[in-house]
């Protein structure tokens, strides 16, 4: 597990619940409902390319007969130098509602020392988790092939959109499209996902992408406010006062394994 890992990791309830609002319990014993993951967009720990950015989320879900309900939230987003990663987490909140969206997790990931920090405002306690991920100098993400899905489940096409810019930034765009065949899921008709990504090479990440799939709507996220100075040291150190609470697995020195 990844603990929350640079995923913008939500449990989907119903749309009042996703707000930052404490609500009363459930009562009884109801039947149904599911829990869901919006992921944001990846942050590689790079480095010698530091930046500072606000990060714009969109979700627009279907509604059934017509219509569509939509949530967003923005967020603020570094890397310095040594690859070291801040990220805020911001609940989702009605597009144009009343209630306002609340900062409920600051991530800092350490490639350096293997940490990752994820500390719970309103808890006001940080775990302690391993930080896997290496540093490195460079990232490229993984490109998709166009061609037939492993056991004829479907078709996947990339299309390469070539260079634009946006803010002032050259970026890269690609266009993948995934369909799968009916009956693959249960579904009784092709389910078809589209995909795009323009990504600024020099920081490693996408200024503006888009996901578009059944069951799901559209997300976009989008980095404004984009900067490529150090950041501000103080991003880097955890909140004052909060408990610390290490969840790093440690090796029993006393375990068979580790006197091999």
């Amino acid at each position: 597990m990844r603990a929350i890992h640079f995923l913008l990791v939500l449990a989907l309830l119903p749309p009042s619940l996703l707000c930052a609002q404490r609500q009363k319990p459930v009562t009884g014993m109801p039947d149904g409902g599911t829990t869901e993951v919006l992921q944001s967009i990846y942050i590689p720990a790079l480095l010698n390319a530091p930046f500072t950015a606000v990060v714009h989320t969109e979700w627009s879900r279907p509604i059934p007969g017509g219509g569509s309900y939509t949530y967003v939230n923005q967020r603020r987003v570094a890397r310095d130098s040594h690859g070291r990663i801040y990220e805020e987490r911001w609940l989702l909140a009605p597009k144009d509602g009343q209630l306002k969206s609340q900062m409920n997790v600051i991530q800092i990931a350490d490639p350096e020392s293997h940490t990752l920090y994820n500390c719970f405002i309103f808890q006001r306690r940080c775990l302690l988790e391993n930080f896997s991920e290496p540093a490195t100098t460079s990232y490229r993400p993984a490109t998709a092939m166009t061609g037939p899905l492993q056991d004829n489940k479907g078709f996947s096409t990339h299309e390469d959109l070539g260079i634009r810019t946006i803010d002032g930034v050259d970026t890269r765009g690609s266009r993948d499209i995934t369909t799968v065949n009916p009956g693959v899921y249960g579904n009784d008709r092709p389910l078809v996902t589209t995909r795009e990504f323009w990504q600024a090479s020099q920081i490693g990440i996408n200024l503006l992408s888009t996901l578009d799939a059944p069951g799901i709507g559209h997300q976009s996220f989008t980095l404004t406010d984009l900067t490529f100075s150090e950041p501000e040291p103080q991003l880097f150190e955890l909140p004052e006062g909060f408990e610390i609470v290490d969840r790093r697995q440690v090796v029993d020195p006393h375990h068979p394994k580790a006197q091999e």
